[in-house]
């Protein structure tokens, strides 16, 4: 039967697709429909459609699956943040490890995967230290803010996402309230004009400390002094200042910061290291999980106070320093100026001297390092950004020959990708862990260890010194 676009089909969901969405067929037409969930018996009316494939809107739920729970969110839908907020917690990680394994079966070409088992949240919401809000107008011109629609640059008004920390709401309503009163315009995508593009807030897991930072298409908001005096009132305020994003573009932060009250930074902990945090920092944005992914981390290094490291991609020295507590010597790279000088202050910050931090693409430094100046690595970690490692980078760690290399993950495609082309030239695949760091969406971290492989076999040689002297004098050995 052939199926076409808005035709309603009925679908048992059978599995669940890299993306959240559930997977049920019509026929033996395969659709893919956000928001089902494995189990669920579904109406859904098809929005594309291929040859043998297509792609369905979710209409009704028959009869819903023994997995499926009520979102927390009433947004959960409309805004594709949360994509499995619809399915159980502990169906969520049976997902995310299945997702790992499948794409290092299928992209690494591994078997016999040596999986340990998925380290899960305790904490299901609430947990996010760190949200970027777009700000705008909607169709009957109020100003408003929250999150995109998936796939999508409309604003879905919701200033208190489940995910995010309460103070959150107590911020943007400030911020909101404050362009309201002096007829301050959010930005237009489509003109480019308006000043305000986004609220940054980040908030310190550990210390409470709050930061505040505007996008503005422009260098000052209007009645400045009145807006800090109001910010101030939320407890734990600490850090408010100004990005300076004049781009037509869809790039959230620019390069250029000014402070208007405070400090630039706020301090967070992660275990013993503490960290300051700046408006452009990368930092792991659920403080609990990332201290079980470090620790993970950290025992797959296997450090015993001798070993040289390399930390390549390690942004304000987040992993560097928990590694710098255990080795030797630990050297960080990261292509961010700023970052670097923020993992330098975070050494100093912790007493930690045995560090040292490089500028630049690890891909054009560790070359440059190991080949002109010698430098060597006991242990490698590395932890990437979704793309994964350039070749020229994965070649130069195989040259270093070191006797571990642990692969930090936040996008296992790639993952895979990577330990294929490392395997292959003379690393073993010894475990893997998935850490679930983003509990409601589909985004899974994996942390894995893989040891340099020794010869199977040792010849042993006995030499006769006599015979070796007189081959050595031209003459024939006894």
């Amino acid at each position: 039967m052939e199926f076409r676009k808005n035709d309603l089909v009925t679908l048992e969901i059978e599995d669940c697709g890299i993306d959240g969405e559930g997977i049920g067929k019509a026929d033996g037409f395969t659709v893919f429909v956000k928001d089902a969930v494995i189990g669920d018996t579904v109406t859904a009316k098809i929005i594309k459609a291929k040859k043998n494939y297509g792609y369905g809107r979710l209409m009704e739920v028959l009869k819903p699956s023994p997995y499926r729970v009520e979102p927390k969110c009433e947004f959960a839908r409309q805004c594709g943040g949360c994509q499995l907020q619809a399915l159980s917690y502990d169906q969520q990680l049976v997902f995310k490890t299945n997702k790992v394994k499948g794409h290092l079966e299928r992209i690494g070409g591994f078997t016999d995967i040596p999986m340990e088992p998925i380290i899960g949240m305790d904490e299901l919401f609430h947990y996010r230290n760190k949200a970027q809000f777009p700000v705008g107008r909607n169709k009957e011109g109020k100003i408003v803010t929250g999150f995109y629609a998936g796939r999508t640059h409309n604003i879905i008004e919701n200033r208190d996402c489940a995910l995010g920390v309460a103070e959150n709401k107590e911020v943007l309503d400030r911020v909101i309230a404050h362009m309201e009163k002096y007829g301050i315009e959010p930005y237009n995508e489509a003109t480019g004009k308006g000043l305000v593009r986004h609220v940054l807030i980040r908030y310190g897991y550990f210390t409470k400390e709050v930061m505040v930072c505007l996008i503005l298409n422009g260098n000052k908001i209007p009645k400045e002094e009145q807006l800090v005096k109001s910010l101030c009132e939320i407890p734990g305020m600490t850090s408010i200042t100004i990005n300076v994003n004049k781009k037509h573009s869809n790039v959230i932060l620019g390069e250029e910061i000014r402070l208007l009250w405070g400090q630039e930074y706020i301090t967070d902990r992660i275990g013993d290291i503490s960290y300051q945090i700046s408006p452009l920092s990368f930092y792991q944005v659920n403080p609990m999980q990332t201290q079980k992914l470090y620790a993970k981390a950290l025992e797959y290094a296997d450090l015993h106070g001798q070993e040289t490291v390399w930390d390549l991609y390690c942004g304000i020295g987040t992993i560097s320093l928990f590694l710098a507590q255990k080795a030797k010597f630990v050297r960080g790279v990261e292509i961010v100026p700023a970052a670097i000088e923020n993992a330098k202050e975070n050494a100093k910050l912790n007493g930690l001297e045995n560090t040292e931090f490089f500028v630049g693409k690890a891909e054009e430094v560790l070359p440059r390092e190991y080949k002109k100046n010698g430098v060597y690595a006991d242990v490698i970690v590395v932890d990437p950004p979704r793309k994964g490692c350039d070749e020229t980078l994965l070649e130069t760690m195989v040259e270093m020959n070191p006797e571990r290399i642990v692969y930090v993950s936040c996008d296992s495609a790639t993952l895979a990708r990577d330990l294929k082309y490392l395997c292959e030239r003379g690393y073993e695949l010894r475990k893997v862990c998935p850490v679930d760091q983003f509990g409601m969406t589909v985004h899974v971290e994996t942390v894995c260890l893989l040891s340099n492989r020794k010869p199977d076999t040792t010849v042993k040689l006995s030499v006769d010194m006599d015979d070796y002297y007189r081959i050595k004098d031209g003459q024939e050995p006894k």
